[in-house]
Order: C-alpha cells, then structure tokens, then sequence
C-alpha cells in the first residue's frame, strides 16, 4: 500500500467550505478523477483519506493536503495532479501530488499572510504597545489562559498599494495550535479591529526546525 498526498489550494469561495463538506468535495472529486485509490473496509466503505491541519472557516490556503492510499507501487503523479485539478471546484487548485516524506504529526509551524486596510494601522499600534494579550483558548479539556504576546510579541506591517500586510508565525499542530482566529477575536475585543476587514491566506506548513512540510 503506498501513501500519496494531494496538495491544493483553498481560495476565494472555497475557504468557506468547511471540513466535513471538503471531505464530501474530494470524495466525490477523487471518484470522478477515476484515479485507484483504496477504500476502507466494513460495512460502508469510503476513500481513506487524512487531512493536514484544516483550518477555520473563511481563511484560505496555498498549502493544504490530503493523505490517499493506493494499491499501485508505482504512482504516476503528475498524471494524478492533471486528473485530479481537472474536477475541482472553483477555488480548489490541486498543485502537486507527492509520496510523503513526514507525517502531518511532524507540523509544528504555520506561516500566515495578513492583509488589511491601512486604516488598521491604529489598532496594530494598540497591540504593539500593550505588555499582555491574554485570551482563552477552547481545548479537549475545557479552556486555557494564553498570552498572545509570548507567540507575537510584535507584529510587524508594510504598506503594499492601498493595503497593509503582515505575517505571522504560529505554532501548529495538534499539540499546541494557534490559528490567527485567536489574534483576531482579541484586536477586535481590544483594539479596535473589525476582523471581517482582514484576510487571512496560510502560505506555508512548517517542521520544527522551519523548514518546509513535504
């Protein structure tokens, strides 16, 4: 059985696909691909299929996965990527398909690009200039007090045409995730930022070391 991971991007209207409407979406966009993959035993079988740290509704993506299963030893995957893009819906772009080389487990790191509009500048400031930025975050066992400001004790912006862009590094995975989400609801609490008025566009999946998720 080989392992083959599907990458695409999630824009525009597909952000707003949600997880168990993605897995419906590449269900059906695998069987009409007509690529072998393997399904799942028991009583209602389905395409094996594990997703890579999803995101929340609304944020897009230029490096989200899927992990298939095949029975072919020898995966012929540009073939894959050409059958595979061709039934996607709008916004879903599948740009290469790779044999693994780590486990989505191995994430540690997200790479994110924020886009506003320059009147947001204020708020930044507002953020920079505070010595705490504690918010709950919801976990498995109920809730946790997080200090943003140990994760970003600064963000940094830079005007591009009639915008502001920032980027942010958060840690990932299942272990310790940060989503943007969490930075957002508190400038909107604290500092005066609408977050409907920034776009959020995930641009890399990191390892512990930083370099990149394959």
């Amino acid at each position: 059985m080989t392992t083959v991971r599907i990458w695409f991007t999630k824009t525009g209207e597909a952000s707003y696909i949600s997880l168990l409407d993605l897995q419906r979406v590449m269900q059906r966009s695998i069987k009409r691909s007509g690529i072998p993959v393997w399904y799942t035993m028991g009583f209602n079988p389905h395409i094996y299929m594990t997703f890579a740290n999803p995101l929340p509704l609304g944020q897009e993506s230029l490096v989200e996965s899927v992990d298939v299963k095949t029975e072919l030893e020898q995966v012929p995957l540009e073939d894959w990527r050409q059958a595979l893009d061709r039934v996607m819906p709008l916004g879903i772009k599948v740009t290469r398909v790779t044999l693994p080389q780590y486990k989505a487990e191995k994430i540690s790191f997200a790479r994110y690009q924020l886009r506003m509009p320059l009147s947001a500048q204020a708020s930044v400031d507002a953020y920079n200039q505070l010595e705490t930025a504690v918010i709950q975050k919801k976990t498995k066992r109920g809730h946790k007090e997080i200090d943003l400001k140990q994760a970003l004790p600064r963000i940094e912006t830079e005007q591009k045409e009639n915008e502001l862009q920032a980027e942010l590094l958060l840690t990932a995975g299942e272990g310790n995730n940060l989503n943007p989400s969490l930075w957002l609801n508190f400038m909107q609490e604290h500092c005066g930022l609408n977050p409907t008025d920034v776009s959020v566009l995930r641009t890399a999946l990191l390892l512990e070391d930083q370099t990149d998720f394959r």
